[in-house]
């Protein structure tokens, strides 16, 4: 059984009728996050997408899971030779050495911050004052690809060790997390998440 809405209900057109896109576009995406672990793992997961599309990684997110032990980043740091071998071997998960690396690499930058007592659900949430960016974007041609803010997080993110951590990958999981509201206008999300529609244009 599908869990989308009813079609009566206009949303973004980029789910493309898919159940589980539509699924993840009513349900996850735009929704503001605050836990630490599952802000890491969805930056994780948006490293993972480059040069791929989301429904891809989508796909794959259980197997991610599976093989990432939960995205639990005191695992994660812990993953040495044998680990990374096994991962490369493992079919239901993008097998990128470069990308399973830098995954590690970040777990180990995630706890290093917590060691220095920077909290990165605040660090992450800083970007936008703690609050959720409302756009008003009539068309998803609209939507910019990067911003100042997410150029700004990306440098920061390096500077503290992460990969995969472009202007671009950030933009998309600020999306992804809720630090911006880039449903477009006319999808029934972007009110529920605390847009304002436009008004209606009468002819």
């Amino acid at each position: 059984m599908s869990t989308a809405p009813p079609p009566s209900r206009q949303r973004c057109a980029w789910p493309q009728h898919d159940p589980l896109y539509c699924a993840y576009h009513d349900t996850e995406w735009g929704v503001p996050e605050h836990d630490a672990r599952a802000l890491w793992e969805k930056l994780v997961l948006d490293g993972f997408q480059a040069g791929l599309s989301w429904i891809t990684i989508l796909r794959k997110r259980d197997a991610f899971r599976r093989a990432f032990r939960d995205f639990d980043p005191e695992i994660v740091a812990r993953f040495g030779v044998a680990e990374v071998a096994a991962l490369l071997g493992d079919a239901g998960i993008v097998r990128s050495r470069a990308k399973i690396d830098a995954t590690v690499g970040n777990a180990r930058a995630f706890l290093a911050m917590r060691d220095r007592g920077e909290d990165f659900s605040a660090f992450v949430w800083g970007a936008v004052a703690g609050v959720p960016r409302q756009n008003a974007w009539r068309d998803r041609g609209e939507v910019p690809v990067e911003t100042v803010e997410s150029r700004d997080l990306s440098k920061a993110l390096k500077a503290r060790g992460f990969k995969f951590v472009g202007p671009v990958i950030v933009y998309a999981w600020m999306e992804a997390v809720g630090l911006v509201n880039d449903h477009v206008v006319t999808c029934f999300r972007h009110a529920e998440l605390g847009g304002q529609r436009l008004p209606r244009v009468r002819g």
